[in-house]
């Protein structure tokens, strides 16, 4: 018991450090949205799914010495494959489907030991039973998630804080040896044994499972799939795709795994009950509220909501455990749930729903779920539909829960001339204030954050609005650049570089003769812009737009020897409420001064509402302080009158022509005091945890 014990804690810690370390390094290459991490746990799921087919089809169809020895030769070939490290090969070659390219670089890089560790929980607790008759093995599947609880955890509180990724990776690697050791003992183990011993007998009411237990078995933990992937998109779609942010949602679900499956006494379905009525209920109104209702008591409705209905589906899996010899099938359709779930939430739910409509479609998937087994179960006071006015009462309740859902997701789009959902969220086009038409507007949404708008009257219509103001840091960067202050000729020509389209705006900047050139990985943002707003088609200048990952797109030009050339070069692409951590290190920042002019103006966005960059863009500007590089903090007003956001940019350059402008230097603040804490990230090593708002 105990070396098998050893083998499952080690088997699933590892695997829950593995999949953030994964995580991390898919962001860069596919622009740090939530479906990035989504679709790992997609694969993560599916990987499940062949660890559990495996050591199901090995513990039903082949002899416990066979199975001993083909784990010996999988840990083997395992082994060679070390160390698990980043490659190149993990970045796109290009603008191809981005699901279908993440789940080829897992399976490539860490495939075959993920689907080992994977098969090691029902694999062992099978092996347990037939060494062990009278132990427990369903006590050990718990062990198995105190063990993915304390990889999770660790992993953004403890191991991201101390330690780069090749250092990561490599302590992975040392620690998956000490298991395939362990696990060899176990299988060692086994080659002694032809046949089980004998078994302790079952008791008399152990009967085998029937069609709708096996039938439960499955939807119950989809269920709980789909809640926690769309948990996770709610809570990182307004904040920063981060492991830290992922955490949250994964630790309640796997601790509802640990909670219900340890203990009969945890899940008590009544109480359950109610409070998955008050959590749909605080979910409703909250979804109702909007942003309305602030970052915290959202992301704490979402954690309460998730974690109540992940009891209730994991609490009535956990009753429906089987006797010892269906125990790998169990294991199997738990794996099989979690992974349909995972690809409704992929791939069906972004194809068909014009929001994050799954939540909602969990929650009452939940609810339909709680009233199955109340139906089902002979036990209960409530077994086939009695009494009729308890039954009358609940599905009152259901049904006003739908309607109350439904009607939420229309009053949404409300305001809404159009609304697109794919792989990088949810993009909307609200038309604001239509009846007073000085300030009737399109405006561009992700999420809830504002990408830019427009106004309709033609003497607004090429205002720099929203962020991008002439006091903002791009407009000063803009147009007090000293070739645009040059007299009119052929000099006073830009080269403006923008990672991050949105509405378009930054090209009202534009003047005859100069070229800008937009960065965007978004294929349905490149599409609205051109459908709504006209900030690009009527810019007196050359406009372009290159699609695809700006950093992927730039050092693919940079190893073909393509400079940009660029005078202004700004950094404007946001994945929540920040830029992308990928965009911030400084071998992303060695390569925007390569398509920097010398005397270049590099331009950071830098507003938001969670986190603090400013240390992040001075601690890049300090690699370049021995070249005369200086960062200048600019920070505007909101002005109702223009139509201009409050915003911060941070302005990194060498140009003391520009520094030393006083239409310049009466924009630049000074630095506040808990700014001079300089901050280095690097693509090895990040810490949001230094920069969060305070």
């Amino acid at each position: 018991m105990a070396l098998f014990g050893a083998t499952l804690f080690l088997s699933a810690l590892l695997l829950f450090l593995i999949e953030p370390v994964a995580g991390k390094l898919l962001l860069p290459a596919f622009g740090g949205t939530p479906a990035v991490w989504n679709t790992c746990i997609l694969f993560f799921q599916l990987a499940l799914v062949a660890g559990y087919g495996y050591a199901h089809w090995t513990s039903t169809r082949l002899r416990p010495r066979v199975q001993g020895w083909l784990q010996l030769l999988l840990l083997a070939g395992t082994l060679a494959a070390l160390p698990a490290a980043a490659r190149q090969s993990w970045k796109p070659a290009g603008n191809g489907a981005p699901v279908a390219g993440i789940l080829m670089l897992l399976a490539s890089g860490i495939g075959f030991p993920f689907f080992l560790l994977a098969s090691t929980t029902p694999l062992l607790q099978r092996w347990l039973a037939r060494s062990e008759p009278d132990a427990v093995p369903y006590r050990l599947y718990a062990l198995s998630n105190l063990g993915s609880l304390a990889g999770l955890l660790s992993y953004p509180f403890l191991i991201e804080p101390a330690f780069g990724l090749r250092t990561q990776t490599r302590v992975w690697s040392w620690a998956y040896g000490a298991f395939a050791l362990l696990s060899a003992a176990g299988a060692f183990k086994m080659l002694g044994r032809e046949a089980p011993r004998e078994a302790k007998p079952e008791p008399a009411d152990a009967a085998a499972p029937d069609r709708m237990d096996r039938a439960l078995w499955w939807m119950l933990p989809a269920t709980g799939s789909v809640l926690l992937m769309a948990a996770t998109n709610q809570i990182c779609q307004d904040v920063a795709v981060v492991p830290f942010l992922w955490v949250l949602p994964l630790s309640l679900y796997l601790l509802t795994f640990i909670l219900c499956f340890e203990s009969d006494r945890t899940y008590r379905r009544a109480a359950f009950a109610v409070a998955l009525g008050a959590t749909a209920v605080q979910s409703t109104f909250v979804l109702f509220r909007g942003v309305e209702v602030g970052i915290v008591w959202q992301v704490a409705s979402h954690a309460a909501t998730l974690f109540v209905a992940c009891m209730v589906c994991h609490g009535e899996l956990a009753r429906l455990r089987p006797p010892a010899r269906h125990l790998t099938s169990y294991y199997f359709a738990i794996a099989g749930g979690g992974a349909g779930g995972a690809a409704f939430v992929t791939f069906v739910a972004p194809r068909f729903f014009k929001g994050f409509w799954e939540y909602p479609v969990g929650i009452v998937g939940a609810a339909l779920l709680l009233l199955t087994v109340y139906f089902r179960d002979r036990g209960s006071k409530l077994y086939d539909g009695r009494p009729l006015w308890a039954w009358s009462l609940l599905y009152s309740g259901t049904v006003a829960l739908v309607a109350a859902l439904a009607v939420q997701a229309v009053e949404a789009l409300e305001g809404s001339v159009e609304v697109r959902r794919n792989f990088y969220g949810v993009l909307e086009v609200l038309e604001l204030e239509r009846e007073d038409p000085q300030r009737s507007r399109y405006t561009l949404m992700h999420g809830r954050i504002e990408h830019g708008f427009q106004y309709h009257d033609e003497s607004r219509r090429y205002l720099p609005t929203s962020y991008y103001g002439a006091d903002s840091g791009i407009g000063v960067a803009i147009t007090n650049h000293p070739r645009r202050r040059a007299a009119p000729s052929d000099s006073s020509r830009l080269r403006v570089g923008v990672v991050g389209l949105g509405a378009g705006t930054i090209a009202t900047y534009g003047e005859p003769g100069d070229f800008f050139r937009f960065f965007e990985i978004n294929p349905e943002v490149v599409r609205l812009s051109d459908k709504y707003f006209t900030y690009r088609s009527g810019s007196p200048a050359a406009v372009e737009v290159a699609l695809g990952d700006a950093r992927v797109s730039m050092e693919r030009d940079r190893l073909e020897g393509r400079p940009g050339q660029f005078d202004v070069l700004a950094i404007d692409a946001f994945s929540g409420d920040a830029i992308p951590v990928h965009l911030l290190t400084r071998e992303c920042f060695e390569t925007y001064w390569y398509h920097l002019k010398p005397d270049g103006v590099l331009a950071f966005h830098v507003s938001s509402r969670y986190l603090d960059l400013r240390p992040v863009v001075r601690g890049l500007a300090a690699c370049r302080a021995a070249g005369g590089m200086e960062a200048v903090w600019v920070e505007n007003s909101q002005d109702h009158g223009l139509g201009t956001d409050a915003s911060d940019w941070v302005l990194v350059t060498d140009n003391r022509p520009f520094l030393e402008s006083p239409r310049v230097k009466a924009r630049i603040k000074p630095w506040p005091e808990a700014t001079n804490r300089l901050v280095l990230w690097t693509d090895d090593y990040s810490n949001l945890f230094r920069v969060l708002s305070r």
